[in-house]
């Protein structure tokens, strides 16, 4: 079985994706999770806001149109590569320097639980450079004041061009920290998030 990718490893190779999203995720994350591929070498952090008030079906859904294996985060479980942790709804995800997952019901971010921006925080913390975020479609903007931690600690940015964009408002909030590294059509993001997974990999 896969170890954890804990935050104590020296390499230069990236350790984790953060993927945010919002109003008009559900086809963002079917395409960006859908073009990766089986034997990605790190894991994958989801925070999509949920309706708190319903269980979600959103990991079951992605589980059938990716390769990659997709299930609810739970407190504790460590983060392996080629899995995809969705943050279950009114918890907030976050990944401790050890690799693991916590979930927390602390208070709401910008009237949000779960917040991108809290889990783009906690993998700059515990990866520094070693971190991608991706902000996708949605409302409001949410992620921006992570995506500006995950740069601060030399992580990687991409962005979703608001052009391509459901709901531009995450993507334009991201965009205009000025922290953003890639700003790409949705279709064009699996791409380059491979191409860097890959290339530190070697």
């Amino acid at each position: 079985m896969p170890s954890p990718i804990s935050a104590d490893r020296t390499d230069d190779s990236f350790s984790v994706v953060a993927l945010a999203a919002s109003a008009g995720g559900l086809h963002a994350l079917v395409t960006v999770l859908g073009g990766l591929q089986a034997d990605l070498p790190v894991p994958v952090l989801v925070v999509q806001h949920l309706d708190p008030r319903h269980r979600t079906v959103l990991a079951d859904i992605l589980d059938r149109r990716t390769v990659l294996r997709v299930k609810l985060a739970e407190e504790s479980e460590p983060a392996l590569p080629g899995t995809v942790y969705i943050a279950p709804p009114d918890r907030h995800l976050l990944v401790r320097p050890d690799g693991t997952l916590s979930l927390s019901q602390s208070e709401l971010v910008h009237f949000l639980r779960p917040s991108a921006d809290l889990l783009f925080e906690s993998v700059a913390g515990a990866y520094g450079p070693r971190a991608i975020a991706v902000v996708l479609t949605g409302t409001g903007n949410d992620g921006a004041m992570g995506v500006d931690a995950v740069k601060s600690r030399g992580g990687t940015v991409i962005a979703q061009d608001p052009h391509t964009a459901e709901f531009r408002g995450m993507p334009e909030a991201a965009e205009g920290t000025g922290t953003v590294d890639f700003v790409l059509p949705l279709n064009e993001i699996p791409t380059v998030i491979r191409g860097l997974v890959d290339t530190k990999m070697q």
